[in-house]
């Protein structure tokens, strides 16, 4: 495995992109965001040092239906897409973890959905920000308010305090 950094807001996968390898954030915090009509996006999972980036490699697929964007800078352990393969077909245990991790990521996502659909903003804020800390094991997220609407699946309507305040935010 190679040592890369996860850089703010780089886009390490783009939606309908090739994956080329898996990713193992050793720290950071990494966005999966579903494209909508009309470009809106949606978070629909985060990824921090328990998990990777590049699952459809683990399921035999070579291209995401998501992007992944970092949210929070880190480093990773890279793994291409060859050497991935070789070690799932010469060993169960492998295979094992990562099909493990596929269906533990596959349970958030289902409650993330169920989540955005019958909690308040407030409860959905709740819930994110206590995922965000235990992947980002940080107190800090730097981000806009755009992208926090985005994850938390609202409009964010014009600043009410101060005229263009907002804007010059993000």
């Amino acid at each position: 495995m190679e040592a890369v950094e996860l850089p703010f807001e780089e886009t390490l996968t783009p939606a309908g992109g090739v994956v080329n390898a898996v990713l193992f954030p050793e720290s950071g915090m990494v966005s999966l965001l579903a494209t909508l009509e009309g470009d809106g996006q949606v978070e629909v999972g985060i990824v921090g040092r328990e998990g990777l980036i590049g699952l459809p490699l683990v399921l035999d697929d070579d291209h995401s239906l998501v992007e992944a964007r970092v949210q929070q800078e880190g480093t990773a352990l890279r793994l291409d897409a060859a050497a991935l393969r070789d070690g799932m077909g010469e060993s169960a245990a492998p295979r094992t973890v990562l099909l493990r991790y596929a269906m533990a990521f596959n349970t958030q996502v289902s409650l993330t959905a169920a989540c955005n659909t019958f909690h308040v903003v407030e409860q959905r804020l709740a819930r994110w920000l206590l995922t965000a800390h235990d992947r980002a094991d940080s107190d800090e997220f730097p981000m806009t308010h755009d992208f926090l609407s985005a994850m938390l699946a609202v409009h964010r309507p014009p600043c009410r305090w101060r005229p263009g305040c907002c804007k010059r935010l993000g």
